[in-house]
């Protein structure tokens, strides 16, 4: 049998130094060819909820394949029916009542732009178009989202074919881009936005799009309780869409069953993938409200779908993932877990040389790395401080997941499933500080 390795020069490169070939996961493991055991803290992609390896799952995708293969997206099957009744009457906050499936997470942003554009058009607004978004943030590969995204390391290089996108300050009080201070800034970062939304024009305004918990662009950067309210009272004084990308932090990854929760906001579309089928199918949706699809059904206009979206399978997967999570109560163990997690990273690195901050919520946290923990500078961008860590983790039995953008440089996520154990917990920490001494030691 052709090695990973073997092949490793057909790969398109990734970002990692060398493709791990795995054999089969389990739980919270990966199995690789050669032998070795590796602990998933990172969930594959901060993906992976319910654990690998559930057969009734794989179950599950095999008697949706046997009623049908593969339909129009717009047309009904059994599974599609199946999961939207469950999201929307037991999943999503209330308000949210259409849903429309596609194929991953860039894709559901994507169309989200579309969709707030339609929104518009059917009600006589063609002059809102445009999207404002925050600096560190991350929404997808797709040209669109690339040009919204404020992760500058993946925009490098790509910058002609983006359209111009208006980005506010991030929600980052480590190193507030506004250099104030919580809580006498007063939300300065929240003001900000209200701030473009006037240069720009209220009325050329569609959308306002950000992560209620920042993903791994900056490691999990977690915003004050009343950030979200003030950013919600803003778009609704100015008639700006809200869109809360969720394809990260949704699906229980935060200890709620979406970040919003934690904030008590509903916003006018909900993105989400990821942890919808916990990585057993590629999946992601849109989710919105009777308001915003209303000019749009009276004009009979259209949100054209992907050639997979809604496929039965994935419905069928995403059904008894979700059934799963309400069954075990994964989400109430997410947030325990990520309590005993936080606590023993708190533990082990709240006075370490090179650990800027702990952050995040439930199994979603983040550690920013840094060369001088008092003065917050930063390592050499060309030590590569996180892919030294993640590689070293991998030697060591764990993978973690690498992150960061300037200034937030180097930043290491925690993800893992759900079902994570106590000693799984211990072995993350023991291991990640083993990882963070082999990374410093090399640079």
């Amino acid at each position: 049998m052709t090695t990973a390795s073997a092949l490793r020069y057909r790969f398109i490169p990734s970002g990692h130094a060398a493709p791990l070939e795995i054999a089969r996961a389990k739980g919270a493991t990966l199995y690789t060819t050669d032998g070795r055991e590796i602990l998933d803290a990172a969930g594959g992609a901060i993906v992976a909820n319910i654990g690998h390896g559930r057969r009734e799952v794989a179950h599950a995708a095999a008697a949706a394949l046997e009623e049908v293969s593969y339909v129009v997206p717009p047309f009904a099957t059994a599974s599609r029916l199946r999961l939207t009744e469950r999201l929307l009457d037991s999943w999503v906050p209330d308000g949210l009542t259409r849903v429309v499936f596609t194929s991953g997470g860039s894709e559901s942003v994507d169309a989200a732009i579309r969709l707030v554009r339609q929104h518009h058009l059917s009600a006589g607004r063609p002059e809102r178009w445009k999207i404002l978004s925050r600096n560190l943030s991350y929404h997808g590969t797709t040209l669109a989202t690339l040009a919204i995204g404020g992760n500058e390391k993946r925009r490098v290089g790509f910058e002609p074919y983006l359209f111009d996108s208006h980005r506010a300050a991030a929600c980052y009080c480590l190193r507030c881009p506004l250099g104030k201070s919580y809580p006498s800034c007063q939300l300065a970062c929240a003001d900000d936005i209200e701030r473009i939304i006037c240069e720009e024009g209220p009325e050329t305004v569609a959308a306002f799009i950000a992560e209620p918990i920042g993903g791994s662009t900056a490691g999990a950067i977690d915003p004050p309780n009343d950030y979200w309210p003030r950013v919600a009272e803003i778009c609704r004084k100015h008639g700006v869409l809200l869109i809360a990308d969720e394809v990260m932090t949704g699906y229980g990854r935060t200890g709620r069953r979406f970040a919003v929760d934690h904030f008590g906001i509903t916003p006018d579309v909900l993105v989400g993938g990821k942890g919808l089928t916990g990585g057993y199918a590629p999946m992601g949706a849109i989710i919105t409200t009777d308001e915003v699809i209303a000019p749009i059904a009276e004009r009979s206009a259209e949100l054209m779908f992907y050639t997979y979206a809604a496929h039965p399978a994935s419905c069928a997967v995403a059904d008894v993932v979700l059934e799963i999570m309400e069954r075990e109560a994964l989400v109430e163990r997410c947030a325990v877990q990520g309590r005993k997690l936080r606590q023993r990273l708190e533990e082990r690195f709240s006075m370490h040389p090179h650990v800027a901050q702990i952050r995040g919520r439930g199994l979603l946290l983040g550690i920013e790395l840094v060369r001088d923990r008092a003065t917050l500078e930063a390592f050499p961008a060309e030590a590569r401080l996180t892919q030294r860590v993640v590689g070293a983790g991998i030697s060591d039995g764990v993978y973690f997941y690498p992150g960061g953008s300037w200034p937030a440089q180097d930043c290491i996520t925690l993800g893992p499933p759900f079902i994570i154990s106590d000693d799984e917990i211990e072995q993350i920490v023991a291991v990640l500080e083993r990882a963070i001494a082999t990374a410093v030691a090399k640079v």
